[in-house]
């Protein structure tokens, strides 16, 4: 009986301070860490072809790209923090309590960075469609460095400041050894909730909302006058249709982000976490990480020179002399 209890804690050796296990059926324990490893290892694969890519390629440095280089970076992160994930399905931490509050500063910290670059990127879009005379002059690639570092400077100072008594007293909440959890007072939770979530995502709706309208009657003023297109007119008409074809693009990975991120943050705004069962919570939990995961995938979908970077990564041509300038 004793050695039974035993296997049922996570540090044994402790008897009356440990936690317990969460003991999960073979199968859905087997099946939850292939789950979660392989999207570990496809996310942080698929977004490090990103990151590569935009920052060894030259023509690739436009400053639409360096917004989706940032987005990769915030992925590649998820990616790796899916790691942590992995370690807690059983419910026992062991990797000490300093690493726990830099878990959930991390974790913090990326989403709140993944939904601000989802702002620009946005606006980004909207400039572009909707104000096009001025895009060059408006959104340069010096501006758009400008906007993402101070996007994550203020994502770190913000959590840092949300969670400011957990990093002064790591492990000061947990109730037994081998616990991993953060105390978030109502007030802070409130302000995140309101500057991580509600506040972006009203932006990128409202301005997406405003693309659509716009790109959909381009469209049919193209398509109206398309017979009476000279050659004169020709580039004019290529650059708009790519812009369109950028704004689609876009609109999918902002639809995308919205469907699997939505629910997570429904579900701690309405404060019923502890009353969804384990499954929920479970396909939940995997929904969000796994949008890290589709985002590469979707440019790799619709982007012809990701898949002809991707292509000249594998074979490893980029580490020939003057790679960098190839014509994508």
């Amino acid at each position: 009986m004793t050695s039974e209890r035993e296997d049922e804690l996570c540090f044994p050796q402790l008897l009356n301070s440990s936690c317990r296990k969460t003991v999960h059926p073979y199968f859905a324990s087997m099946l939850i860490y292939t789950t979660l490893s392989s999207i570990s290892i496809v996310t942080v694969f698929l977004n490090m072809m990103v990151i590569i890519s935009i920052s060894h390629f030259k023509q690739l440095r436009t400053s639409t790209n360096l917004l989706l280089l940032s987005l990769a970076v915030s992925d590649c992160i998820v990616g790796l923090l899916l790691v942590f994930q992995i370690i807690l399905i059983d419910g026992c931490w062991f990797l000490g309590d300093i690493m726990c509050v830099v878990y959930f500063v991390l974790y913090y910290m990326i989403t709140s960075a993944s939904i601000g670059t989802m702002v620009l990127i946005s606006i980004d879009r909207y400039v572009a469609i909707c104000h096009p005379l001025h895009y060059s002059t408006k959104v340069t690639i010096k501006r758009i460095n400008v906007c993402v570092c101070l996007c994550w400077m203020f994502c770190v100072l913000v959590h840092c400041l949300i969670l400011k008594d957990n990093l002064g007293h790591a492990g000061g909440f947990n109730s037994c050894v081998g616990q991993c959890v953060i105390n978030v007072n109502y007030a802070s939770g409130l302000a995140d909730m309101i500057l991580s979530f509600i506040i972006p995502v009203t932006v990128i709706v409202v301005l997406y909302m405003r693309v659509f309208m716009v790109a959909v009657s381009q469209v049919r003023a193209m398509r109206s006058h398309i017979t009476s297109v000279t050659m004169k007119y020709s580039v004019k008409v290529t650059a708009k249709r790519s812009e369109l074809k950028a704004a689609i693009t876009l609109g999918v990975v902002v639809v995308v982000f919205l469907i699997c991120v939505c629910p997570y943050f429904c579900v701690s705004l309405s404060g019923q976490d502890s009353k969804i069962d384990a499954a929920s919570s479970a396909f939940i939990i995997t929904l969000f990480y796994f949008n890290s995961c589709l985002n590469p995938l979707i440019y790799a979908l619709f982007y012809p020179w990701f898949r002809k970077s991707i292509k000249l990564i594998v074979t490893l041509k980029i580490l020939e002399a003057d790679s960098c300038n190839s014509i994508m």
